[in-house]
């Protein structure tokens, strides 16, 4: 699965892009920031309800496909224009983490 088609086929809303066309090859749900550098390998799609700066920093030391924030929790402006500095993607969604991973695991990642 493309980051792309989480926003083509699931209703995902971009709110910084990186490279869109990346693939992901796992999905990782933790808010622990420490456990998720501890736990989290490349190309994966991060979920977290964390909004702040530090988001970014993890997903750029681990080379994460994007970073999806659930439940339509808002992300500030300011962290949306570094995301964009910085070439990561944050999507945003509706759906709860389960939901999202079911989106994953329907679509062959495990």
């Amino acid at each position: 699965m493309k980051v792309c088609e989480l926003i083509d086929n699931c209703s995902f809303k971009l709110l910084s892009g990186g490279d869109l066309e990346r693939s992901i090859s796992s999905v990782y749900s933790c808010d622990l920031l420490s456990w998720v550098m501890a736990k989290g390998k490349n190309d994966t799609a991060w979920i977290t309800v964390q909004t702040h700066n530090n988001i970014l920093a993890v997903a750029s030391l681990l080379d994460f496909s994007c970073v999806i924030i659930p439940e339509g929790i808002k992300v500030e402006a300011e962290v949306i224009q570094k995301a964009n500095e910085q070439e990561i993607t944050i999507l945003s969604t509706e759906l709860e983490t389960f939901e999202i991973f079911k989106i994953m695991y329907e679509a062959g990642i495990k």
